[in-house]
C-alpha cells in the first residue's frame, strides 16, 4: 500500500495499532517459546486456568479483529457470545483468586488479642486477693466411734 492510499489524519492511530500488534506478537512469541505442558507443570491450577482463559480470550479477540478487517460485523457473529462466555469464566477465576488472597481469621490469635486488649490489671489483682483470702472448704475429720 502506498503512503498516499489512506487519509493522513489516521497516521497516529495506525502507529498506535502497529505498536499494539508488535506488543501482542512479542507476548505470543514469549508464550509460544516454551512447550505448553512444560509451562503448565510450573503453574498451580489457578494459574493454569488464568493462562488458558488468557489464551482463549487473546485468540478470540484476534479473530474479532480479523472479522472487522474483512468487513464482517463481529457483534452479529458467534464470536461475541464466546468472548462473553470467556469473560464470565475470567470473573469466576478472579473471584476465586480474590477469595484465596483474602485475610483469614486466626481464631486463637483473635481470642488472645481480645483477652489482652480487655485486660484490666486492677481486676486481676483483686481476683488474686480474693482467692488468697478465701479459706478452702475442708471437711472436719471424723471422730472415731466409741464402742
Amino acid at each position: 500500500m502506498a503512503a498516499d492510499d489512506y487519509p493522513h489524519e489516521i497516521d497516529d492511530q495506525l502507529k498506535g495499532f502497529e505498536s499494539s500488534v508488535l506488543s501482542v506478537k512479542n507476548m505470543l512469541d514469549t508464550l509460544m517459546s516454551m512447550p505448553r505442558n512444560e509451562l503448565e507443570q510450573k503453574l498451580d491450577p489457578l494459574d493454569q486456568a488464568k493462562l488458558d482463559l488468557m489464551s482463549a480470550y487473546t485468540l478470540n479477540s484476534l479473530f474479532w479483529m480479523y472479522l472487522v478487517t474483512q468487513g464482517i460485523n463481529p457483534r452479529e457473529h458467534g464470536i461475541k457470545q464466546e468472548l462473553e462466555r470467556i469473560r464470565t469464566h475470567m470473573s469466576r477465576v478472579k473471584a476465586i483468586a480474590d477469595k484465596k488472597k483474602a485475610a483469614r481469621l486466626d481464631k486463637g490469635a483473635a481470642e488472645r488479642f481480645m483477652r489482652n486488649a480487655l485486660f484490666d490489671p486492677e481486676d486481676k489483682a483483686s481476683k488474686k486477693k480474693a482467692a488468697a483470702n478465701k479459706t478452702p472448704n475442708v471437711k472436719p475429720a471424723k471422730r472415731p466411734k466409741k464402742s
